[in-house]
Formats: C-alpha cells, sequence, structure tokens
C-alpha cells in the first residue's frame, strides 16, 4: 500500500503543479524533485533546523515534516515566490543590506520565516522576535543580522505603504 502513487494539484506561489508521488513523499522532495523549485533546503531532515520552512496558507511549517500529500488544496509559498517580477522584495534586500546570511544555506528558510512574522506582527517586539527566531537555525551568523534585517524589511515596508 505504501507504494500507491497519488495524483493531484500543489499549489505553489499562485502557480498549479500537477504531479505524481507516494504517499511518503515529503512536501521538501516534491517542491524540490516535482516542482522544480530547489530554494528550499534540507538540512536535518528531522524538523529541527528550519532550512526547509515555507509558508503554507501563511503560517511557516517544516517541509520535511509533512507529506506532500497533505498540502493538496493549501496554499504553498516558498522563496522563490518572494521576488517581485525579478525584484528582489524589502525582506531579501533588507538580508542583503545587512549582511544576514554568510553561507546562505539556511537563508530561505529565515526568508519565509521572517516574511510570516512581518505579515503577522510587523511591530514584534525585539522578545518576542528573538523567541520566533530561535525555531529556524544558523550556524554561521549569530541571528544579530537576521533580526536587524527584519526590522530593516519592516521599516521599509512601512514607508513603502505609507507612500
Amino acid at each position: 500500500m505504501s507504494d500507491a502513487m497519488h495524483d493531484f494539484t500543489l499549489t505553489v506561489n499562485g502557480q498549479a503543479y500537477a504531479i505524481r508521488v507516494e504517499a511518503r513523499r515529503t512536501l521538501a522532495d516534491a517542491l524540490r524533485e516535482d516542482c522544480g523549485l530547489t530554494g528550499t533546503h534540507l538540512g536535518c531532515e528531522h524538523g529541527v533546523c528550519g532550512a526547509c520552512t515555507v509558508l503554507m496558507d501563511g503560517q511557516p511549517v517544516r517541509a520535511c515534516l509533512l507529506f506532500a500529500v497533505q498540502a493538496e488544496g493549501r496554499a504553498i509559498r516558498t522563496v522563490e515566490g518572494l521576488a517581485e517580477g525579478g525584484a528582489l522584495n524589502p525582506l531579501q534586500r533588507a538580508f542583503a543590506e545587512n549582511h544576514a546570511l554568510q553561507c546562505g544555506y539556511c537563508t530561505p528558510g529565515f526568508l519565509m520565516l521572517g516574511t510570516a512574522i512581518l505579515e503577522t506582527d510587523p511591530s514584534i517586539s525585539d522578545e518576542a522576535l528573538v523567541e520566533a527566531l530561535s525555531s529556524n537555525l544558523c550556524r554561521c551568523t549569530g541571528y544579530a543580522n537576521i533580526a536587524r534585517a527584519i526590522r530593516a524589511a519592516a521599516d521599509a515596508m512601512s514607508t513603502e505603504g505609507a507612500t
């Protein structure tokens, strides 16, 4: 029974992907291998590191812990969906400008987590931001620049929204 194939459509970044997968295929693997969206990274594959964080119906989730079939009928957003017409969005620009990445492996997960934070609570307290960021792991940056980038993006978005 585990070899049964499932045909369904994944909606990722507003685009429909008709895929055929085994029931046990993870969302991370389906995104990377069946949809060709390789921006979602696989780190620990145990839901600990957050490198595979994507948004499902606006909420950050670990794509390595979900089966692809669980995402049927849900709106999935990946790092590929952040840039607008080839131009970086405010959070992506802030990551670059604030040196919030080094090796870059964890960056897609932090960008998606940061997107969820900015969309749900753009004026999040410093304490709550640190707590939220602690759910993802980075072995290079020390987190200060990641928090600074999220703050800078929130400021840029509020300024852009005010104009």
